[in-house]
């Protein structure tokens, strides 16, 4: 599982690509639903830009234009998915691309593929949709703002060194809205946690921060890890 604060198809996450495909089928599975609303070219512009990404890599890249439910409860579309080494969700809308997703054929083969030992990423919305609360940030309340909850004890501010500067007091209404066995994380641009289950590390350049009630907060960098459990919200990596 990789949640990624932005940077999605770029060059500086090509070493987090590379390892979360090391050992797994060279087939990267790219959803653009997130971006579903905001018109056929910025459908275009991440199906290209991703295809591009996986082609350099060597990978071969299977773009799944799932854009609405409908699409979403195609089997044609959903048995794309099969025989996948990583899938991707890519930025967007967050509460859109949960919606779209929830329930579907097409989220049924991907937990299928993922529980099958697939690698399962998202970026920016993507991040958010796969966690515990995927508001439509820019129109609150407009979906349910429930994620699909694959680590439902996490819930994900992407863009995190950038978020305040374009929605001001966005971090402190979503932790209010995070439940008690949830922690909220900010994660920077070019920045991911890769992990599973309630352990995950740092990759990237910049910084993933652990977000309390009591306002206070727990930077970590590269190769630190991030606990979910209460008792133990971070630890530095074992030295290699």
């Amino acid at each position: 599982m990789t949640l990624v604060g932005s940077g999605e198809f770029l060059e500086v996450m090509v070493p987090v690509d590379a390892e979360l495909l090391a050992g797994r089928p060279q087939r990267a599975v790219l959803l653009p639903t997130a971006s579903a609303e905001e018109g056929p070219e910025r459908v275009r512009y991440w199906i290209d830009l991703g295809t591009a990404h996986y082609a350099a890599m060597g990978v071969e890249a299977v773009p799944l234009e799932v854009l609405d439910r409908e699409d979403a409860e195609c089997p044609a579309l959903a048995s794309q998915v099969a025989g996948a080494g990583l899938v991707y969700l890519s930025g967007g809308n967050p509460g859109y691309l949960a919606h779209t997703l929830a329930g579907t054929a097409v989220w049924q083969a991907i937990l299928e593929a993922w529980r099958s030992g697939a690698a399962l990423a998202g970026c920016s919305a993507g991040a958010c949709a796969l966690s515990r609360i995927a508001d439509d940030f820019a129109r609150p309340g407009r979906y349910s703002g429930e994620g699909l909850a694959v680590v439902p004890h996490l819930v994900v501010l992407p863009h995190f060194d950038r978020l305040e500067r374009w929605a001001p007091g966005l971090t402190d209404r979503v932790l209010a809205r995070t439940p008690p066995d949830a922690v909220l994380v900010g994660i920077d641009e070019e920045t991911a946690l890769v992990g599973s289950g309630d352990d995950f590390t740092v990759h990237g350049e910049k910084s993933v921060w652990r977000l309390e009630r009591d306002g206070t907060r727990s930077q970590l960098r590269a190769g630190e890890y991030l606990g979910l459990s209460a008792t133990t919200p971070h630890k530095q990596a074992p030295q290699t």
